[in-house]
């Protein structure tokens, strides 16, 4: 991933998590909690493609499974996470611009349900079973509908910044550095010689000087013979 992608993808989860522990966790909301920090990795995932997605995702998801309060093993929510973002950024649209809201809402509520699902199911090979307690009914129901309710104002966000940021300075520096200098544009557009076949264009100048001293000679013997 590029240096600018590492910075504001680091920037955007950080807050994400301490939007989503702080405030979200707070409100005590029946079923499930609103995962702002799976819709900042969708909208990532949709602009950066599935690499980039499954990188973001597995970072973020890092980062929840080792932030307090979690009660839960290290690396669960690193896989889900990873597993949505790829599969999300396998949807990336042309130039990550949206055409429609349609397909979005659609990719947040199979998002959600997929990601549910997964964690649940991760869980229960490990033996934690408070899904089961809780009812997954009501925690797929509950998850799809506050993270729909709550993407039309993280997605579109998150990917007008992912693209803002697309523009590289190292990139730029380093597509710079392999396009020909100015000076030798310059040199090479005024005189007629190219940079980098000096060779030739020396001896070109050679033959030119020669051709022009046999040019004189005959025609000072055509003088004398006069």
């Amino acid at each position: 991933m590029r240096v600018n992608r590492i910075l504001l993808s680091s920037s955007l989860v950080v807050v994400a998590l301490v939007l989503q522990v702080s405030v979200l966790a707070r409100l005590h909301l029946p079923g499930a909690v609103p995962d702002v920090l799976l819709l900042t990795v969708l909208g990532l995932a949709l602009v950066y493609g599935h690499v980039g997605g499954a990188l973001v995702g597995f970072g973020a998801g890092l980062l929840a499974d080792l932030a307090p309060p979690a009660d839960h093993a290290a690396g669960r929510y690193a896989l889900v996470l990873c597993v949505i973002g790829y599969l999300a950024g396998l949807i990336k649209p042309d130039n990550g611009r949206l055409k429609s809201a349609t397909g979005p809402m659609v990719v947040v509520v199979v998002a959600a349900i997929g990601s549910t699902l997964l964690y649940a199911g991760v869980g229960a090979l490990v033996g934690d079973t408070a899904a089961r307690h809780v009812g997954l009914g009501s925690l797929l129901f509950t998850a799809a509908l506050y993270d729909l309710l709550l993407a039309p104002f993280v997605v579109p966000g998150i990917m007008a910044l992912a693209r803002r940021a697309e523009n590289d300075p190292l990139a730029e520096t380093n597509s710079q550095a392999k396009k020909p200098s100015i000076s030798s544009g310059w040199l090479s557009g005024g005189t007629g010689l190219r940079i980098g076949s000096q060779r030739g264009g020396l001896g070109g100048l050679k033959v030119k000087a020669v051709k022009a001293r046999s040019a004189r000679a005959g025609r000072i013997k055509g003088v004398k013979r006069l």
